[in-house]
């Protein structure tokens, strides 16, 4: 049935109007249809960047500004796409890079071959609800078998560091961070090692302890690990030291400075002496401020709020360095990094709450100064400062960091890794073909277009690389087939490796898990829906009318 505007329902021959007018509604194959090829459309534009060869794509936004990237999850967060199926590939893509943080091209690519499948076997008048089932049943026993085949990393051993640089430069390889991907990995999991925690027999990592901060100028090499945290600020007072050793420090939640009082206040003064008075009173409380903080032993006070002249100057005297308007995140940050404790009242503040560390420097970096709280004893938040060429590159880098922090986090959640290159999707794609012999009924043809799905994956890797795909997946499957279970696509060389393992090519197995599953949840709800009911678009004037509303209903609520 296509597509209709005044969607009517005539028992008697008298029309009956149901939904709004303008409301557009779809039903049917041509629903379904329509949502499939949305989707699958997605997964065609994403397929040219996957891979350690794959393309980049260069996305302009309303204002002009650029992005170049092949970061799956940027690609489709700029895009902006407009199709209700298309956005929900883009969850999937949000929902992978939260829970896994790498592995977003993947599941999408994979969601759009599940449905490119489902398509022919709609046309074979193969129900969508068996397709469904037999896509589930796929999954769950895909999922065993890459648990099974997974090899166990000891977390607790030294040379397990080995393992995850190896982690780390596998995420790295497909950015622009390539030359520099051995260096970068090695800072990547000496932060991770750094800010992980053990907690019962399970190791606990909050990535939001790794500071990244970018600075243009110099090369990816000049990046470094701050054991601590580097402030995008200055000192506030010349006189203030730049370079204090042995640092303690007082994190303030409160300003140095004296509050205006909450309501309107007036002050008449009819004596000179009295003006006076009121600006000594104000020094003396502003002195007693800094005399109380000189007097626990701190001699470094960063501030979240701001700091008074008078104050600095005091602060100056006493040989204090003093950092304010720091960010709250950055205050939580140093926290965990000097043991300190964030004070909400210079009232409140004993030595016990001062944070430590054995550096606290300001230095110019490119063309700005920052503040370096490092060296510290036991930090739980470190720092990534990166260097690179421009803007552009820097962004890409950091994308490319934060997918390495979440593939050793990842590894130190579930120690297991499996072959990268495609090995994993190939040995799925065999198991499952032996699998679906054992399943009577259509609910065999899902599980093998479930397989073949999968083997698409290696098919694009080999195809960015300028192999002959056909050819590829074959060797692959004799290989597989002989039990070589690691044998996949060295994309760099343009080769099939008998074993990934011994080319450093490995990934986390949680990544794997979670790339299937959301993957079939997307395509499964896709194909559940048969009926598509759109509300007409708001009329301009109407939406000048609703947002006048909403000013109107803001100035009666602000005169309150």
């Amino acid at each position: 049935m296509a597509a209709t505007t005044t969607p009517t329902y005539e028992p008697t021959g008298i029309p009956v109007i149901i939904l709004k007018e303008g409301t557009t509604r779809t039903a049917g194959r041509d629903a379904l249809r329509s949502n499939m090829m949305a989707a699958i459309t997605v997964a065609e534009i994403i397929k040219t960047t996957y891979g350690p060869r794959g393309m980049d794509k260069m996305l302009v936004d309303a204002l002009g500004d650029i992005t170049i990237t092949n970061d799956g999850a940027t690609i489709l967060d700029k895009m902006e796409v407009q199709h209700p199926a298309a956005k929900m590939l883009v969850q999937v893509a949000k929902g992978q890079d939260e829970e896994a943080g790498d592995g977003t091209k993947t599941a999408v690519i994979f969601a759009g071959e599940l449905l490119k499948n489902a398509e022919e076997l709609l046309e074979k008048d193969v129900h969508p609800t068996i397709i469904v089932a037999g896509y589930k049943k796929a999954l769950e026993y895909a999922t065993k078998v890459a648990h099974e085949i997974a090899e166990t990393v000891n977390i607790e051993d030294p040379s397990s560091d080995e393992i995850l640089k190896k982690v780390a430069k596998s995420a790295l390889t497909s950015k622009a961070v390539h030359g520099a991907r051995d260096y970068l990995a090695d800072l990547v999991v000496k932060a991770v090692r750094q800010i992980a925690e053990k907690r019962g027999d399970r190791w606990y990592v909050d990535l939001d302890n790794v500071q990244i901060i970018k600075k243009h100028g110099g090369s990816l090499l000049d990046s470094m690990l701050v054991y601590g945290i580097v402030l995008d600020k200055e000192v506030v007072h010349p006189a203030m030291p730049r370079r204090v050793e042995n640092a303690k420090i007082a994190l303030l939640d409160c300003p140095l400075e004296i509050e205006k009082p909450e309501i309107d206040a007036e002050i008449r003064i009819n004596d000179p002496l009295q003006m006076r008075r009121f600006l000594e009173e104000k020094e003396n409380i502003l002195r007693d401020m800094v005399e109380k903080i000189a007097g626990v032993g701190a001699n470094v006070v960063i501030c979240q709020k701001g700091i008074d002249d008078v104050a600095q100057h005091y602060l100056a005297k006493k040989g204090i360095m003093a950092v304010r308007r720091v960010k709250r995140s950055d205050m939580e940050k140093l926290e965990k990094a000097t043991g300190g404790r964030i004070v909400t009242s210079i009232r409140d503040l004993t030595e016990k709450d001062l944070g430590y560390c054995e550096l606290v420097e300001e230095r110019r970096v490119g063309n700005d100064k920052m503040v370096f709280v490092e060296r510290c004893k036991n930090p739980k938040a470190v720092t990534i400062l990166l260097r690179g060429a421009n803007d552009m590159l820097l962004d890409e880098v950091e994308r490319s960091i934060n997918d390495a922090l979440h593939a050793v986090r990842n590894i130190l959640r579930d120690p297991k890794i499996v072959p990268g290159g495609g090995a994993v999707e190939i040995e799925l794609a065999l198991r499952l073909r032996k699998y679906a012999e054992t399943i009577s009924g259509r609910e065999q043809l899902a599980v093998l277009a479930f397989a073949e799905a999968l083997e698409e994956i290696p098919a694009i890797l080999a195809q960015t690389a300028g192999m002959d795909t056909l050819q590829t997946i074959m060797d692959l499957r004799k290989l597989h087939s002989e039990g070589k279970i690691a044998a996949g696509i060295d994309v760099l060389n343009g080769k099939i490796a008998e074993d990934m393992f011994a080319i450093n090519v490995v990934e986390p197995v949680i990544v794997k898990k979670q790339v299937i599953k959301s993957a079939t949840e997307a395509a499964t709800t896709i194909l559940k829906i048969d009926d598509v009911i759109a509300a007409a678009p708001k009329k301009e004037e109407e939406k000048k009318e609703k947002k006048k509303e909403e000013e109107e209903e803001e100035e009666k609520t602000s005169s309150f």
